[in-house]
């Protein structure tokens, strides 16, 4: 096993660990650790909202949650001779839930980990117009399989992954994103759910920093819930074992930070809190390629090269949207988004023959292992995205016959009271 350099105790939250991480993206938040190029290292990282939902048949969790702590990010690791305008190269070794001594526990990660649809005052979701109320799944760790009392009749291998690292922004590019932002919300300031989401000083947490050093954090720091130029919540379910990861360097040592776990997720992570949530460890290699942002032209966002240690699922059910809203039989153009929300209902409506409900069918499309693809978008006015929906996931047949779909009682989400 890799070294420990940032060690979690799960008992306790973030602010509270004898190092403590961070919740907002800023250069000014200290370095936890240094480590050298060539090193292999493990990070131990805490659930993305610090352990706020339950095991429990109830989602008032998920609706109640304060999203000011989130996320919950371990480090910032610093690498010795990185400088702004090199590459930090990231080799994801290996990942997994929480590990011994602490396998078996209350907080997320332990053993189970859960998927939430978010209520609409609190963040939504892809399809948010449409499922409004928070909900929730619980799902029970098997190896590398997840089955849920809340989602009877689907056991699914995970494709393990973080969904959020990334490298510290310079001063200068955090300013940027704060105006950029902020210029967002004052298009609709009043919307719910928000364009997006400014500095707030609301249960910041900058790492090790005190004083002065603490308060510009909390005034300047960006939120994580996006992705940006420096990585961040790309929420992208390739990014498991095996795969390298090219980051930007923006500032002195690189300061790579991250967490926010996944058991599995969907193409999309549709309902927000799409993925099978979870705290767990991350093994990493990292090395430098210097001056590689000029060399390979690496401006604005990381590449990736993905793993080859996803598992192999042979047959889809594939579900087609295009851009025509049929709420109110109208055409827009070349609207991908729009498609592939359509894709998604499409696979909702046909899932909910088979005695599932509607959010139960939501929640199944943001964990499980589905594939979205971008399938056409020149064939005025209407784009063509498409959902793959692997088959050997259910424990009965899932796909169309003469004999029709045979509805049973698949149980319930759990939901709020």
């Amino acid at each position: 096993m890799p070294e420990v350099v940032f060690s979690v105790d799960q008992g306790k939250s973030m602010r509270e660990q004898a190092v403590p991480g961070h919740n907002r993206w800023h250069p000014d938040v200290p370095v936890a650790t240094m480590v050298r190029p060539g090193s292999d290292f493990r990070v131990e990282c805490r659930e993305w909202t610090d352990a706020q939902i339950g095991n429990n048949d109830s989602a008032n969790d998920v609706r109640d949650v304060d999203l000011s702590p989130a996320h919950m990010l371990s480090g910032p690791i610093g690498v010795e001779g990185a400088e702004p305008g090199d590459l930090l190269v990231v080799d994801i070794l290996d990942l997994g839930p929480v590990q011994a001594p602490q396998e078996f526990g209350d907080a997320p990660g332990q053993g189970w980990g859960y998927t939430g649809i978010f209520a609409r005052e609190n963040g939504g979701g892809f399809l948010t117009e449409w499922f409004p109320e928070a909900a929730k799944a619980i799902w029970d760790f098997r190896g590398q399989v997840a089955t849920s009392r809340h989602l009877p009749g689907v056991r699914y291998t995970g494709i393990t992954h973080p969904g959020l690292f990334g490298t510290a922004p310079s001063a200068d590019l955090l300013a940027r994103w704060n105006r950029r932002e902020q210029a967002l919300i004052d298009r609709e300031p009043d919307r719910v759910p928000p364009l997006a989401l400014p500095p707030l000083t609301d249960n910041s947490l900058g790492g090790t920093a005190t004083g002065e050093v603490a308060d510009r954090i909390a005034r300047e720091g960006a939120r994580t819930v996006p992705a940006r130029e420096n990585g961040g919540n790309h929420d992208i379910k390739n990014f498991t074992r095996g795969s390298r990861v090219f980051y930007p360097v923006h500032v002195n040592d690189a300061k790579l930070s991250g967490g926010d776990l996944h058991f599995s997720q969907g193409d999309g992570e549709i309902t927000f809190c799409g993925a099978i949530e979870m705290g767990g460890f991350i093994d990493f290699g990292v090395d430098l390629i210097k001056g590689g942002m000029e060399t390979y032209g690496v401006t604005t966002n990381p590449i990736f090269m993905p793993g080859n240690v996803e598992p192999r699922y042979s047959e889809f059910l594939t579900f087609i949207g295009i851009s025509v809203d049929h709420e109110n039989d109208t055409n827009e153009y070349l609207n991908a988004t729009l498609a592939y929300k359509r894709a998604c209902l499409n696979a909702v409506e046909y899932l909910k023959k088979f005695g599932y409900s509607g959010e139960q069918a939501y929640l199944l499309l943001g964990s499980a292992p589905i594939e979205g693809r971008v399938s056409g978008i020149v064939d005025i006015p209407n784009a063509c995205c498409s959902l793959y929906l692997p088959t050997a996931i259910f424990d009965f047949d899932v796909r169309p016959s003469s004999a029709g779909p045979v509805s049973a009682d698949r149980g319930m989400a759990a939901i709020t009271n």
